[in-house]
C-alpha cells in the first residue's frame, strides 16, 4: 500500500502562482511514476503532468510552459509548480502514484486539494 498526502492548494488571483506537494509513504520504494491530475466540476479527471523515476516528464498541452513537475526521490515527494495561473485551472488536483507489480500497474490517489483561480 502507498499513502499520498497532498498540500499547497488554495485561492489565488489570475496570473499568480502556487506550488503543490505530494508526499508518499508506505511501500513508496515501489513507485515508478508520479503525477498530478485535476477535475473541474462537471468534467472528467484529466492528466496535468507526470514524471517517472528517471526524470522524464509529460504535460498536458494546456499547462505547458506554465507548470513544472519535479520529484525528490529521496523524500518520495513530487511537486507541481504552477505559474501564470488562469481561471480555467480551477479544479481539485489529485496526486497519483503508479506502482509496478509484475506486469500490473497499481494506481494510488491522494485525497485531492482545491485550487481556485479568481479572475
Amino acid at each position: 500500500q502507498v499513502q499520498l498526502v497532498e498540500s499547497g492548494g488554495g485561492l489565488v488571483q489570475a496570473g499568480g502562482s502556487l506550488r503543490l506537494s505530494c508526499a508518499a509513504s508506505g511501500r513508496a520504494f515501489g513507485i515508478n511514476g508520479m503525477g498530478w491530475y485535476r477535475q473541474a466540476p462537471g468534467k472528467q479527471r484529466e492528466l496535468v503532468a507526470a514524471i517517472i523515476r528517471g526524470g522524464g516528464t509529460n504535460y498536458a498541452d494546456s499547462v505547458k510552459g506554465r507548470f513544472t513537475i519535479s520529484r525528490d526521490n529521496a523524500k518520495n515527494t513530487v511537486y507541481l509548480q504552477m505559474n501564470s495561473l488562469k481561471p480555467e485551472d480551477t479544479a481539485v488536483y489529485y496526486c497519483n502514484a503508479k506502482v509496478l507489480v509484475g506486469i500490473r500497474t497499481d494506481d494510488y490517489w491522494g485525497q485531492g486539494t482545491q485550487v481556485t483561480v479568481s479572475s
